[in-house]
């Protein structure tokens, strides 16, 4: 039997997720500042909770996809917010990627009103969210973990509890520090290919047989060949998530330099307008430093 969930934040990645709850025959309440993402829900089968507050009161379970650590605060704890229209007994997954000790400091605010708190970030992207194989680290009780499986399995296939509340955002860092060195590691090795003469779709196919076969390769790199840089995941989000593991590289002594260096990658693509393009578009920076453009041949 479907349990009754809310879902709050229906973008790029949310929406999808919320449809597969949907599919999986979970009783959906919606919310989201962009009222078409609602009203496309509405449509399949969602009820409009019109606030965070109105989510959580027809709600056993609330998830939050949202942008950044001070939208999840706001939504959790602000006025008419989950906190609010929850009851004791109420579970809480905030699926974004944020700062763990946000995700400490709602889950501590929540227990006081009996509503228990799992950090359950993603990876996989657009498509992963679409096809229902994302990838869920989550931090918070075993209990707690074991009632909500279902729900994760509707929208993910590597779902891992990966310690106590805050292990999963520490995790999701880890991830964006690692897709992020993948991403520029391609970058360069399809523009030293380019500018040498090759056909990159051959290299691509070639490279893609070996060691450096990956989910970039797979699933960005097609696309950077058709010049397609319509967002799966925006370069802004992605440099808010190196922001956050600098930060926490720093408190934890430890050193990050890739890190540090496809930051600024990141930043200069924000500095010319595209931050809200797909982060593979990195490449571009690349590109205009060697003077070549890495294109599928016509």
């Amino acid at each position: 039997m479907g349990k009754r969930i809310g879902f709050i934040g229906l973008g790029i990645m949310g929406r999808p997720m919320a449809v597969n709850l949907l599919k999986a025959g979970h009783a959906l309440t919606v919310h989201n500042r962009s009222k078409a993402s609602v009203q496309e829900l509405v449509a399949a089968g969602a009820v409009d909770g019109r606030s965070p507050g109105g989510v959580a009161e027809r709600s056993e379970v609330v998830i939050t996809m949202l942008p950044d650590s001070p939208d999840v605060e706001r939504v959790a704890l602000g006025p008419d917010g989950i906190l609010e229209g929850a009851k004791s007994g109420t579970i809480l997954i905030d699926m974004s990627t944020i700062s763990p000790q946000v995700s400490q400091k709602v889950a501590a605010e929540a227990a006081r009103k009996g509503v228990e708190m799992l950090d359950a970030p993603v990876s996989g992207g657009d498509v992963g969210a679409k096809q229902g194989t994302l990838s869920i680290m989550v931090g918070g009780k075993q209990e707690v973990f074991d009632r909500c499986l279902d729900i994760f399995q509707a929208m993910g296939k590597n779902i891992v509890r990966v310690g106590e509340i805050g292990a999963g955002g520490a995790v999701k860092l880890a991830n964006q520090v690692i897709v992020a060195g993948t991403i520029q590691a391609v970058a360069e090795g399809l523009v030293l290919g380019a500018k040498a003469g090759v056909d990159p779709e051959l290299m691509v196919k070639a490279v893609s047989g070996g060691l450096a076969r990956c989910g970039i390769l797979e699933v960005r790199a097609p696309r950077v060949l058709d010049g397609i840089f319509d967002p799966g995941f925006m370069v802004k989000l992605h440099l808010k998530d190196l922001g956050l593991a600098l930060t926490a590289g720093k408190a934890l002594d430890v050193p990050l330099p890739m890190t540090a260096y496809v930051n600024e990658m990141f930043k200069a693509l924000v500095a010319q307008g595209k931050g809200d393009r797909d982060h593979s578009s990195l490449i571009q920076v690349v590109e205009q430093m060697a003077g070549v453009e890495v294109r599928k041949k016509t």
